[in-house]
């Protein structure tokens, strides 16, 4: 948030005040409307993420950066018109704080912060538990026996 905060507010300073863009709803859209919105956008995303990103069982490792980035731009063109597709709160902050219009700006923490832990869990439940597909994270002590035992099947 503070990047983006300082990042609108030198663009600001930089062209002596002229209008800094900020994610507004569309005429005609009501808040509820923008937090579903805001909800879907910013589902699908985390749920690319930890499908693409974060699950090392993804058939085709190195892409997912390309699928979030595709995922991203898909959002954006569908949902600009709308809220402005901001899928992130620090996003909709920084223009928010320069301008000073704080009208229905609730809806771009909201929608994200009730969406995000939700599709995290989803993917979870969906796919990580009923693979099987978690593995303990080694611990510090573990890390030795982990490769002491490596070493022993490798020995003649």
């Amino acid at each position: 948030m503070l990047g983006s905060s300082l990042a609108c507010l030198l663009l600001r300073f930089i062209t002596s005040g002229l209008a800094t863009p900020l994610h507004t709803l569309a005429e005609g859209v009501g808040p509820i409307q923008g937090v579903v919105v805001e909800v879907v956008f910013t589902f699908t995303l985390l749920f690319v993420i930890c499908a693409t990103i974060l699950d090392l069982r993804m058939p085709a490792p190195g892409f997912g950066p390309l699928h979030t980035g595709l995922l991203v731009g898909a959002n954006t063109v569908e949902g600009g018109a709308i809220t402005g597709a901001s899928m992130n709160p620090a996003m909709s902050f920084g223009p928010t704080l320069a301008t000073g219009v704080w009208t229905h700006h609730w809806v771009y923490w909201v929608g994200p912060l009730a969406s995000g832990p939700f599709a995290v869990v989803a993917y979870e439940l969906l796919f990580m538990n009923a693979a099987g597909a978690h593995q303990p994270l080694l611990q510090e002590g573990d890390a030795d026996a982990h490769v002491d035992v490596a070493r022993s099947d490798r020995s003649p």
